[in-house]
């Protein structure tokens, strides 16, 4: 006999080792999905819900640990499958089986396109985002790329570089920065994004917390609204987006830039996080954006402390787990440089090296300044995932 320990943390290796032995391609690629441990947490089910689930693992084979008004399920996806279906359930936990067969279903098949203004972005392989700041003071570059001819010239280095989106910002978000008035930030943006989409240098996108310089921006050509507040500190925001048909790009953050850094209190960051974005998520579809419009970002550096960061990067998958596209924004942040002791100027290989976990653990588009040096990292990343670009 021979024992062959096969690799835990990936389906492929269970796919590639039924293909092997005589498997066809779809029956393995499902089969080894179904055989990828999962650990769900449930909150805010009865008592009854709680046996229920106890008794489900007994016979499940699934380990269960519960506690007042709460329960973790750990088993093979397979196995928690039925616990998604009305006809399978068991007594007791029909309540459970809308949201389990919601977070299945993104499980099996998680989105493959991104749907913005007059396109769609495929997802198979990362989708760069490059930073065009407009700003005097952001925490990076502020002050480089005023002029609009500087911020063009950005842009084309950026996109020869290979980027597939440019996001244009007109208002700092770094920590302790100070408002812009809506007039002067959209004096910022709105000719630069006027010029990317004129030049074909897009798709283009706003990134504003304002609903009339998403507004402005949108006349202008862009094709993307990312608003780092989530929605939180303009909700009309959400009702222009809807109304455009644009993309949308929800960041998790709390508070301001000026009363962030106060707000990095979590229990669990992982969870909390994905809590407070699946509402942004809910506030969207409300106001009548469509769900395969919206991307969710964690919000690296926004209301986290270098610790923190680092547990929700190494987490990232309770955040894709959502169902919704991801995207992170690690581009010279200080938890990089809190690990590398590098300064802000020198920071562009750990972002690409967190670019590269980030891919692994399901995140599929990536904001950065240095588009070349991330490109490169998420090659190595897709060809180790076989999805080599």
């Amino acid at each position: 006999m021979r024992l062959t320990a096969l690799a835990a943390h990936t389906p492929e290796a269970v796919r590639a080792a039924l293909a092997a032995h005589g498997w066809d391609a779809q029956p393995a690629r499902l089969a080894a999905t179904g055989v990828q441990p999962l650990v769900v947490l449930l909150e805010e089910i009865t008592d009854p819900e709680r046996e229920a689930l106890v008794h489900w693992g007994a016979k499940a084979g699934a380990d269960v640990l519960t506690g007042e008004g709460w329960a973790l399920v750990g088993v093979a996806a397979s196995r928690l499958a039925p616990l998604g279906r009305p006809d399978r359930a068991p007594s007791g936990l029909a309540r459970l089986v809308p949201e389990l067969a919601r977070f299945l279903a993104s499980y099996v098949e998680a989105p493959c396109v991104w749907a913005i203004a007059g396109a769609t972005l495929p997802l198979a392989h990362p989708v760069l985002i490059g930073i065009v700041n407009v700003t005097p003071d952001s925490f990076s570059d502020g002050g480089r790329f005023t002029t609009l001819d500087r911020a063009v010239a950005q842009a084309e280095r950026l996109v020869a570089d290979g980027a597939a989106l440019l996001d244009v910002g007109g208002e700092s978000t770094r920590p302790g920065a100070a408002p812009v008035s809506v007039e002067e930030e959209i004096r910022r943006v709105t000719p630069v994004v006027e010029q990317l989409a004129r030049r074909g240098l897009g798709p283009v996108s706003v990134d504003t917390r304002k609903a009339a310089v998403a507004r402005a921006a949108i006349a202008a050509g862009a094709a993307v609204v990312n608003d780092v507040s989530g929605l939180a500190f303009d909700p009309e925001l959400a009702r222009v987006a809807a109304q455009a048909g644009v993309g949308v790009i929800l960041m998790h953050m709390r508070g301001t830039p000026d009363t962030m850094d106060g707000l990095a209190t979590y229990r669990q960051v992982a969870a909390e996080v994905a809590a407070e974005l699946d509402a942004s998520a809910e506030r969207a579809v409300a106001a009548g954006v469509e769900r395969e419009r919206l991307v969710l970002d964690p919000g690296f550096g926004f209301a986290k402390t270098a610790a923190q960061n680092f547990r929700l990067l190494d987490e990232l998958a309770t955040i894709v787990g959502l169902g919704y596209a991801v995207a992170v924004g690690p581009s010279r942040k200080r938890f990089l440089g809190h690990a590398t002791g590098r300064p802000v100027e020198d920071r562009d290989r750990a972002t690409a090296v967190a670019c590269a976990l980030a891919w692994e653990r399901g995140a599929r588009l990536f904001r950065v300044h240095d588009v070349a040096l991330a490109r490169e990292a998420l090659a190595v990343a897709c060809a180790a995932t076989n999805k080599a670009p």
